[in-house]
């Protein structure tokens, strides 16, 4: 059995209708679903991958209106990339961040790649990798936003980990999920362990994990912009099953298997209390849409299906700007 890299993350909003502008007219992302929390219904679930919802490009956020401000710390996945194909990118996103008055850092060279670290307007911490396209094959750009081709987003990148003692985490990585040490690059804080890389699949920026220690922070407080969790890609439903097998023996207590329809899942936490989770590439999220009109409408998976009035009548009403 083997990781394919990253599947989607999966992060906070307290304000559904300004994350849909940013991550679909500034970032040029294509909201591929808009559903609901499974395991709570009075909140939205929005995913913006690539043009069909690949697999490795899904960024995703639970809209919850009166969550706090995140105060960082360790225990956190701190960090979340995405790609793009050149770093004349980058010189194209600076101007477009410039012009969105998006707050955004120098390009800084992380283990050999050009990046430039960005955030949203709730503080999301995001960054931009150059890929060469070694690794895991880029996504499908969505040509329908403004931003040109060549430049789009074509994908998720290594996402990092900010825990206070690395050991714990480098062994799930290695021992159990099957990640592989690739490397190392110097931390921006000074006296710090250098931040270590972890590789699965076909290698690249996304199928990356960087780690980095702090024993210096406090816990994060999570809430708005923060991270809720990150799902690895598991290529088949026989792979599915074994890991299940695997992490029981192990001595992991997992969520058990949980089907979320568009793919299925295994939650379970690491020794630094990060959620994992291994979320399968099928069947994929034009289950019950036409790739034409994803995310235009409210999809229910089956199971919910028979509760859509009471849902819908419990969800506040979304205005999103075209």
């Amino acid at each position: 059995m083997e990781l394919a890299g990253i599947h989607h993350v999966s992060a906070i909003t307290a304000d559904a209708e300004k994350n849909y502008d940013f991550f679909t007219r500034i970032l040029g992302l294509r909201l591929v679903k808009k559903s609901v929390n499974q395991d709570n219904t009075s909140s939205y679930h929005l995913f913006y991958a690539d043009a069909v919802g690949t697999p490795g490009t899904d960024m995703t956020y639970f809209d919850i209106p009166r969550a706090a401000k995140t105060v960082p710390g360790a225990s956190s996945i701190s960090n979340t990339a995405f790609r793009v194909k050149s770093e004349a990118a980058l010189t194209y996103w600076k101007e477009r961040f410039t012009q969105h008055q998006v707050h955004f850092e120098d390009v800084v060279e992380r283990f050999g790649r050009k990046t430039m670290y960005f955030e949203d307007f709730e503080g999301s911490r995001l960054m931009l990798v150059v890929d060469d396209g070694k690794g895991v094959p880029y996504g499908i750009p969505w040509t329908k936003s403004g931003v040109p081709e060549e430049f789009t987003i074509v994908g998720l990148g290594n996402v990092t980990l900010t825990v206070r003692k690395a050991q714990q985490t480098r062994q799930v990585l290695t021992e159990v999920l099957g990640f592989e040490k690739v490397g190392s690059y110097p931390s921006n804080v000074t006296a710090m362990p250098d931040i270590t890389v972890y590789s699965t699949g076909e290698g690249g920026p996304a199928s990356e994990v960087h780690i980095e220690e702090r024993p210096d922070l406090p816990l994060e407080r999570p809430g708005r912009g923060s991270v809720h969790h990150v799902a690895f890609r598991v290529k088949t439903f026989e792979d599915y099953d074994k890991w299940e097998e695997l992490l029981r023996a192990r001595g992991y207590m997992t969520s058990g298997k949980i089907d979320r329809y568009y793919f299925k899942s295994i939650y379970f936490r690491e020794p630094n209390g990060i959620l994992y989770e291994l979320a399968t590439d099928e069947p994929g999220f034009a289950t019950d849409e036409s790739m034409d009109t994803l995310g235009e409408t409210l999809a229910l998976p089956p199971f919910l299906e028979p509760r859509r009035e009471q849902i819908e009548a419990s969800l506040r009403p979304l205005t999103f700007k075209e």
